[in-house]
């Protein structure tokens, strides 16, 4: 139970939590920050405990089952801190609900097949959903930083001035531009990423249904 792969799955499941925690306690940007820095962290762990559980010989079937939890809840999690944060924009909003509708399907499905579950097996297609995922994530949470900054640059400057900055027709010498960037080009990579994680999720969770249609049969 307490072997390396096995502590740093542990590690990743009570991290998925702290990620909500973290816009509770702090304000923001310090909130996006370390919801960042801790599900980067996490993300991390999936890799490394997984590849040292391969390579030392340490795969449990403790291990088997809180691997795939952990990065649920951790996705799971994020996804709605996200959502909430972005004022339900529809453009994270919709792919959210397909990838959280698939991870309870696909869940529902594991359960009710019980013996016959090894049917369902991870497929590299899942793989790279998941990698989508995890980085369309990681990435969203950046918008919140450079959106607080530019925020933070032009309070009590009256909406012209702004304009004015961000079409290039003044002067910049607070940073606006980059912040504004920033903030444009993390959203739209973000978004990306995440509507690619949900194209992925519809596929993988019909060839899981597909697969487990023959076990569902009277």
């Amino acid at each position: 139970m307490w072997t390396i792969p096995n502590i740093l799955t542990y590690i990743r499941l009570a991290a998925a939590p702290m990620v909500a925690v973290m816009f509770l306690y702090f304000t923001r940007p310090y909130a996006d920050w370390a919801a960042l820095i801790l599900f980067v962290l996490a993300a991390t762990t999936d890799f490394v405990d997984g590849y040292l559980a391969r390579k030392w010989k340490q795969e449990s079937k403790l291990g088997a089952m809180l691997d795939p939890i952990a990065d649920k809840a951790m996705v799971i999690i994020a996804l709605c801190v996200i959502t909430g944060f972005s004022g339900m924009n529809p453009w994270i909003l919709l792919p959210a609900t397909f990838i959280l509708f698939r991870e309870v399907f696909v869940s529902g499905l594991r359960e009710f097949l019980g013996d016959t579950a090894g049917t369902l097996k991870v497929t590299n297609l899942a793989k790279w959903k998941t990698t989508a995922q995890m980085f369309a994530i990681a990435i969203l949470f950046g918008v919140g930083v450079f959106e607080h900054n530019l925020g933070m640059l032009s309070f009590g400057m009256d909406g012209a001035t702004v304009d004015s900055i961000l079409d290039g027709n003044a002067d910049d010498p607070l940073g606006l531009r980059g912040q504004y960037l920033g903030m444009q080009i993390t959203w739209w990579v973000g978004v990306s990423l995440l509507w690619i994680a949900a194209v992925l999720t519809v596929v993988t969770g019909w060839d899981y249904f597909r697969k487990a249609l023959p076990h569902l049969k009277d």
